[in-house]
């Protein structure tokens, strides 16, 4: 999928800039009255393709720009950082202002609140101005020493780009597994640890998804890997200490519209191999003392029918949630020898103004996370029929589940924030209650909750439907039309914008800004009919809903209609491309972060990633009813000759999800038609994909520059 995260689904990206200029000749072109050399921006090149489907012929100009191994391609991209660099270079005072101040509410030593799982407290710790973290543990006695796992700075000294992901403990707790990824597309190598001796195992295993689960002999780990298009699309099962060049093929998922995965149930019994497309789930179990059995079907996928499905394990029972027979998710539960359809039995009815989302199981309890008008609510049902919901006491805010390893406890562990309350970790005495912090992230600095107000309301879309808007600013700005305002939606795949925190945010309210999230149709956060009336044919309300979202805002005085600005990445960037295309005028400035904006083209070309994947969610345009409707908004496709806003485009040489010839392309074309004297910028950072930079300070200069155009744009008054 063309989003980030998918734990809370929160989406957030970036951009950077490299110091470089290319060979490309380049036409003269307007230029912008703050600019401070007078560098013409770059023309790429025509090459005209022809690309024809369904009888309509498409003449794309700048196919070639997919070659990402051509020297041309690459000093082509090289050009247009400079030259986003020089238009720029106005700002890097503020830049660097906006950067300190960012860094500056970094707490520098920070640690998690530690978990535990099977005998030992697992705990992530930052040091000083180091950009990575370190894993750590201790056993669970009162005499314990602490014992550092993995130091990820060690490990990333000598890349200018370093990921890991997915470490995992042996059963016995003595090799940790770990994928590392030092080219940011999104492809691991797995590495073994030692963890009594501190020493690497020679098992090294590529092209992974950077993740293992273990079976219960501490040998066998199964792991997926990718194919040619980066869908992981076969299990491999691999024993230490032999050469995994030799590993057994466990399963392929032939179905290139699938993907598959690997994991094992809370309580520890059952391996499961997942298969999922958009709408579509089967899985396979195993016991997990038994890895060299046979993987059996626990219930078979019906794609025909878009039969949805997961579960987890305790007791006797398997607990499924389920979207059979109902749109918006029901629990249901079946026993150990008779997982299939016909045997489960309902535990949570479907109910049409709650989504079930998720549960967390536990020996006497179960969590449910239900959405309901927007917002996640924890619900807790014992074993004993008690029922009730944890109260937090805002009315909007962001609440979740964390780290819950243990089936034998009554505490669950909570996420929590708002928008104006950072990250809190919370430990809920099911029993008894009672909610303990364990730990708010700390905002370093003069910052108070109570300092900033946000609001929640519902915006009135021109069909009648009702658009939940989440937004915050500082105490003191006036909300009287006057206010620069940044509107931020994403809209695809279900996923659900949260009302989130964010401390480099405050960068923007300082300044009196109004930061604003529209849930907008394409999203989950009504429930399930919200997404389905944002997908396929019905997409187009995705981008009409933003728009009615940003008339409203202005109408209510919220915003000042001369500096309001758009914000959107991935998916969300394709929202970008669509409004801007759709409603030019109503932008001062637009930041599309690695945009996804020549779908018709990208849709048609499965070698891509994620491409077959996706059908469900966009329409396959070989059937020439998806072509005319994808067509049509393709914003890539409908570039016309008019006046565009100020735009800054970015993308990663790297990217997995949406390769960075689509904003290349889109930004070249833009160029060529547009009549205006406005920025049109792209950024490219050439080391890194989809995520931006690695680091926890590093990733905040592509922030800072991101809010430095924004300031800019809003003008004078605005800045410190």
């Amino acid at each position: 999928m063309r989003f980030f995260n998918k734990k809370s689904k929160n989406l957030f990206f970036s951009l950077s800039f490299l110091l470089m200029w290319g060979a490309i000749g380049c036409s003269v072109d307007k230029t912008n009255s703050k600019m401070k050399e007078n560098l013409s921006a770059p023309v790429a090149k025509k090459i005209n393709k022809e690309l024809t489907q369904h009888g309509d012929v498409r003449i794309d100009p700048y196919y070639w720009l997919n070659e990402r191994a051509s020297p041309e391609v690459i000093d082509y991209l090289t050009q247009e950082n400079a030259y986003t660099k020089n238009m720029l270079a106005h700002t890097e005072a503020l830049q660097e202002t906006i950067y300190e101040e960012i860094v500056n509410r970094i707490k520098k030593d920070d640690t998690s609140v530690p978990y535990r799982k099977n005998g030992y407290f697992y705990q992530t710790q930052y040091q000083e101005d180091n950009e990575y973290p370190v894993y750590v543990r201790k056993p669970d006695t009162d005499a314990a020493t602490e014992e550092t796992m993995l130091d990820v700075n060690e490990l990333a000294k000598d890349f200018s780009y370093y990921a890991t992901g997915g470490l995992s403990v042996s059963p016995d707790n003595k090799i940790l597994a770990f994928g590392e990824d030092t080219l940011s597309r999104r492809i691991y190598s797995i590495k073994f640890k030692n963890l009594e001796t501190g020493e690497m195992l020679e098992d090294h295993i590529p092209n992974t998804t950077g993740s293992v689960t273990w079976a219960a002999d501490n040998k066998t780990v199964f792991y997926s890997v990718k194919d040619e298009a980066l869908r992981s699309y076969k299990i491999f099962k691999h024993k230490l200490g032999t050469d995994p060049a030799n590993d057994t093929e466990i399963y392929h998922e032939a179905d290139e519209t699938f993907r598959t995965f690997i994991y094992k149930t809370k309580s520890q019994k059952y391996l499961v191999i997942g298969s999922f497309a958009t709408l579509t789930n089967e899985y396979r179990i195993l016991e997990s003392d038994n890895p060299d059995g046979e993987f059996r079907i626990f219930q078979p996928r019906d794609r025909a029918g878009n039969l949805e499905y997961s579960f987890d394990h305790k007791n006797d029972k398997f607990y499924i949630v389920t979207n059979y027979k109902a749109k918006n998710f029901r629990l249901m539960e079946t026993d150990l020898n008779n997982t299939g359809l016909q045997n489960w039995k309902e535990v949570i009815p479907n109910r049409d103004d709650v989504l079930l989302e998720d549960v967390d199981l536990f020996d006497d309890y179960m969590v449910l996370s239900e959405r309901k008008n927007g917002i996640t609510n924890i619900r807790v049902v014992g074993d004993d029929g008690s029922d009730h919901y944890v109260e937090f006491g805002e009315k909007a805010y962001m609440a979740y589940t964390s780290t819950n390893a243990e089936l034998d406890t009554e505490i669950v562990r909570l996420g929590y924030q708002s928008m104006t309350t950072p990250s809190t970790i919370f430990d809920y005495n099911m029993k008894t209650r009672t909610l303990e912090q364990r730990k708010q992230t700390e905002v370093v600095g003069d910052f108070a909750p109570a300092n900033y107000q946000s609001e929640r309301f519902f915006v009135t879309a021109r069909d009648g439907a009702e658009i939940p808007v989440s937004l915050v600013y500082k105490k003191g700005t006036k909300i009287d039309g006057t206010a620069p305002l940044l509107l931020y939606a994403y809209g695809s795949y279900g996923a659900n914008m949260e009302p989130y925190f964010s401390a480099a945010r405050l960068s923007l309210l300082d300044r009196g800004f109004v930061y604003v999230i529209a849930h907008i149709r394409g999203g989950q956060e009504m429930g399930r009919q919200w997404y389905e009336d944002g997908k396929l044919l019905k997409k187009k309300n995705t981008f009409t809903d933003y728009i009615d979202c940003a008339k409203y805002l202005v109408a209510e005085k919220y915003a000042d209609p001369n500096r309001l600005f758009a914000m959107g990445g991935s998916a969300g960037g394709l929202l970008m491309g669509a409004v801007v295309n759709m409603r030019p005028d109503l932008w001062r400035g637009v930041i599309a972060a690695v945009p996804f904006v020549d779908v018709v083209t990208t849709m048609l070309d499965e070698t891509i990633p994620l491409t077959t994947g996706e059908f469900d969610e966009w329409g396959n345009p070989k059937d020439k009813v998806y072509y005319d409707y994808i067509k049509s908004y393709s914003p890539y496709d409908n570039i016309e000759k008019k006046e565009y806003p100020n735009m800054l485009i970015t993308t990663g040489l790297h990217d997995s999800q949406v390769q960075y010839w689509e904003p290349a392309k889109w930004i070249a074309k833009l160029r060529d038609y547009k009549t205006d004297d406005n920025l049109l910028l792209l950024s490219t950072e050439m080391e890194a994909g989809h995520g931006g930079a690695s680091g926890r300070f590093k990733r905040n200069k592509e922030t800072a520059t991101e809010y430095a155009f924004l300031v800019d744009l809003a003008g004078e008054e605005v800045v410190d």
